[in-house]
């Protein structure tokens, strides 16, 4: 018989559940897509509307789209109160934070 995780979490203790359920919450916040963002960030696609200057139905296709250019993202992520970092990561280095890339001409 099949294995349910729901039953070996009940099995654990509160402590070890509360650690479970933090990690989980660590794990899924390190991939989030834009309207996941918003919505974590409590914010409704009007409200990111007016700060970008576009209607909500342009946000919405905006949330649906799987290529933005990247002046486009850093925007958005602007207009939700944070800051957009680019990282280049690869196997044989630390990771680099590029810089000068979307970036406004007045930002510079």
């Amino acid at each position: 018989m099949p294995t349910n995780v729901n039953d070996i979490v009940k099995k654990l203790s509160p402590a070890q559940r509360k650690k479970v359920k933090s990690r989980a919450a660590e794990l899924i916040a390190e991939e989030m897509t834009l309207r996941e963002l918003r919505k974590a960030r409590k914010l409704t696609q009007v409200r990111i509307a007016k700060q970008l200057g576009i209607t909500q139905d342009s946000v919405s296709r905006l949330e649906k789209r799987s290529d933005l250019l990247l002046s486009t993202l850093r925007k958005t992520v602007e207009a939700m109160g944070g800051e957009l970092s680019l990282v280049a990561e690869f196997p044989d280095c630390p990771p680099v934070v590029l810089q000068g890339i979307a970036e406004d001409k007045d930002r510079r």
